[in-house]
């Protein structure tokens, strides 16, 4: 079964020097229809003007995952990484037992545009965590966060994984769903068709009770696909 969680219907915020728009309830946004997806419970589209960002606040019991499409963040936090971000990077913050951070634009010139994803792990009270990489971009799929750090990727605390998916104009791929597994893909630009199922920029899918997707891209495409208990 396939669910597509249209862009439009996205909950939005404009903070003036915010605009964001939310997969799932998030903040002042709450849908009852749309609470998270198994263990993924925000996806935030976010837009942030030059200059400004979000202030020191702090986080517990949560796996941060932010992607940088645009510009560049400035991130600081209680654990005493001070880091710059550009786009294509990843960064994955474990909050566990709590952590402050904040996170600015670093341009007081450009645009910042970067997606927002939490995960809420498997174990609670852990010792906080930071990881940032950029990965050599490839075709087809993946692996940016795992349980196991397979090939590189993040360890993230959840029995889930994140993949990176970016294809070409005129291809396509099938990806085998284990039993029992549900797959959440969000789109970050391009058109993708999977299984009659027509999807761009800022398009989501919860897709469960398959063995397998097929996906094919209608123009240059990237898009997340995350695997879930």
């Amino acid at each position: 079964m396939i669910t597509k969680r249209p862009a439009n219907e996205r909950g939005a915020a404009g903070h003036g020097w915010l605009q964001s728009r939310h997969s799932f309830s998030f903040a002042n946004y709450y849908d009852p229809q749309h609470m998270g997806v198994s263990a993924l419970r925000v996806i935030n589209d976010d837009k942030v003007m030059k200059g400004a960002g979000f202030g020191m606040h702090s986080h517990q019991d949560m796996e941060i995952i932010s992607y940088i499409t645009k510009g560049a963040i400035e991130h600081k936090d209680s654990m005493g990484n001070t880091e710059l971000l550009t786009a294509g990077e990843f960064q994955l913050m474990s909050a566990g037992h709590g952590i402050t951070h904040s996170e600015y634009n670093a341009s007081d010139t450009e645009p910042l545009e970067f997606l927002q994803i939490w995960i809420q792990p498997d174990e609670y009270g852990i010792e906080p965590g930071y990881q940032q990489k950029r990965f050599d971009t490839q075709q087809g799929l993946q692996l940016i966060a795992s349980p196991d750090s397979k090939d590189g990727s993040f360890k993230i605390h959840q029995n889930a994984s994140l993949y990176r998916l970016v294809m070409d104009k005129d291809t396509q791929l099938t990806q085998r769903i284990t039993p029992g597994r549900t797959v959440y893909l969000h789109v970050i630009h391009g058109k993708i068709m999977h299984d009659g199922v027509s999807m761009e920029a800022g398009d989501g899918a919860t897709i469960s009770a398959m063995t397998e997707i097929d996906i094919r891209c209608l123009k240059n495409c990237e898009a997340l696909l995350f695997d879930l208990p």
